[in-house]
């Protein structure tokens, strides 16, 4: 800076002693004070470098508004890899994403599956939809588990904040469900906006069941409008609760039958339970998940 100030001290006294200003002082001046300026700016605050924790938060957010949830909970996994500033608010975030991706994959296998039996004369593309989507609702689901067990682990406060905007997705089942379930293959081009349309639909189902308004979107929306919500603790884990008892059927005989991973999901899910202040409603949970665990042998 010294040096750029000497420069233009310099040119300065140049074009003073000259009884007609010189054209070409007053352009080397005009440069250099471009040059000062920009120096300036460009020390000025930078944004979070590539790799970082903020990196990749500012990265969910982006996802987030874009409706992109699969992709923010990428971004969300790279921030819990370490402990850092942003851990306790990816967590809320990454539990309430992953239980709602893993409910859309399995509802959505559902439909297919309706879809096989009522075509009989041509069921294989629709059991190829059912066994690719349910492999990818068990991984999901086992990653919703991971994210609650680390929740519980991590998470002690009464409060849980969610800090994050509400998301897109409507509550109401796309039309091309019905189709489906009656047996008629839609295009390629359909099936990829229906699935994107599920995903949106899983995360917004499970935002409204973690603020305490299960199926209202409009309820959720006017609680969220601040843009960031405190939850009681208990009310945020009684929805995981619910969301993993009745996701924990995927394991089961009906359909994965993988015990191991049906007694992984179960025995979590009544950690959770545990966790949450004893009441008429976490009795009927924990005798649920006990009953299934029952029915598959699971001691």
């Amino acid at each position: 800076m010294a040096i750029q100030n000497q420069a233009v001290q310099s040119t300065y006294r140049s074009s003073n002693s000259d009884p007609v200003p010189s054209r070409t002082a007053a352009l080397v001046l005009s440069v250099v004070v471009l040059l000062l300026f920009a120096t300036a700016c460009s020390s000025g605050p930078q944004g979070p470098q590539p790799g970082t924790p903020g990196f990749f938060w500012a990265a969910a957010k982006e996802t987030w508004s874009a409706g992109d949830y699969v992709k923010t909970s990428e971004h969300l996994q790279r921030i819990l890899a370490t402990d850092n500033e942003f851990s306790a608010r990816a967590r809320a975030w990454d539990v309430v994403i992953s239980a709602g991706l893993a409910q859309a994959y399995i509802e959505l296998a559902d439909v297919y599956e309706a879809g096989a039996r009522a075509n009989r004369n041509n069921p294989t593309p629709f059991r190829k939809e059912v066994s690719t989507l349910r492999s990818v609702a068990s991984s999901t689901a086992i990653q919703y588990t991971e994210d609650m067990h680390k929740f519980l682990a991590a998470n002690k406060e009464t409060e849980v904040l969610l800090a994050f905007a509400f998301p897109a997705g409507a509550v109401t089942q796309p039309a091309a469900l019905k189709r489906i379930s009656g047996g008629i293959v839609i295009q390629d081009s359909e099936r990829e906006l229906l699935q994107k349309a599920m995903m949106q639909r899983g995360v917004l189902l499970s935002v409204c069941a973690a603020v305490g308004v299960p199926d209202d979107s409009a309820a959720a929306q006017e609680k969220m409008k601040g843009g960031e919500v405190k939850l009681p603790r208990d009310m945020f884990l009684l929805a995981a609760a619910r969301s993993m008892q009745s996701q924990s059927d995927l394991f089961t005989g009906n359909k994965l039958d993988q015990p191991a991973r049906l007694k992984m999901m179960s025995e979590e899910a009544l950690e959770v339970v545990k966790a949450v202040t004893a009441s008429k409603e976490t009795k009927a949970i924990e005798d649920k998940i006990r009953a299934r665990m029952k029915k598959a042998n699971i001691t």
